[in-house]
């Protein structure tokens, strides 16, 4: 997979591209990530890409010809999705996330200020979506959210890839209540179930886990399955 990343600060992704499931996706040539700096498409000497709003407010909006150059400067294919990261946008959930998993080309545009020019999203824009209902200072926080969901579900990236099958959001319940050694901490043990052998069991213990845990913190994902 292919991900080209476009916004004002590609600093900050210097790190986090360095650093856990990313960088195994990258060293396993499963996931390459292109860093464009939109300030290089813009159309003057001070490089400024954001401009006052028609029709008065606070805020400033950044310009669609530098979007524009920027996005058009990457799209190799006139199909390849261009994401762009806004609070107005549907929430990212893991549906979505396995949706993008299997593309060969992703663009991800990093919005920033109050928003982007509204013909850049009529044109070129082909998802929206948000990470929670906050607004943060800029789209990059969101795309590496984005990145590493996506960077796990490729092949070869988990050492055991029935670990990302039974996380939570999988099959639209939290994950069960999870235990490893030692049996017993600090007079808490372990649940009988888990180390009796028997799968049989100990699924079903995990399944109906999972139900009171979604139940008790995000009951609308049990809606949703109906």
């Amino acid at each position: 997979m292919k991900i080209d990343v476009l916004t004002l600060f590609p600093g900050m992704f210097t790190n986090f591209l360095e650093e856990s499931m990313v960088k195994i996706a990258r060293d396993k040539k499963a996931l390459e990530v292109r860093l464009t700096d939109i300030r290089d498409y813009a159309f003057n000497k001070h490089r400024s890409v954001d401009d006052y709003p028609y029709g008065g407010g606070a805020g400033m909006v950044l310009k669609p010809e530098p979007l524009y150059e920027a996005i058009t400067a990457v799209k190799d294919e006139s199909n390849v999705p261009v994401i762009y990261f806004t609070p107005q946008g549907k929430p990212l959930t893991q549906k979505i996330i396995r949706s993008y998993a299997s593309a060969n080309h992703l663009i991800l545009l990093c919005g920033h200020y109050k928003e982007i020019d509204q013909r850049i999203r009529d044109s070129l824009v082909t998802a929206e979506y948000s990470i929670g209902d906050y607004v943060l200072s800029g789209g990059e926080l969101p795309a590496m959210v984005f990145i590493d969901a996506v960077a796990r579900l490729q092949e070869g990236v988990l050492n055991d890839s029935e670990s990302a099958a039974t996380d939570s959001h999988e099959n639209g319940l939290l994950g069960a209540p999870h235990y490893t050694r030692p049996p017993e901490f600090r007079g808490m043990k372990v649940p009988e179930v888990l180390l009796s052998g028997n799968h049989a069991k100990i699924a079903d213990w995990r399944r109906k886990k999972a139900i009171e845990k979604t139940t008790k913190i995000r009951p609308e994902l049990l809606d949703e399955k109906k």
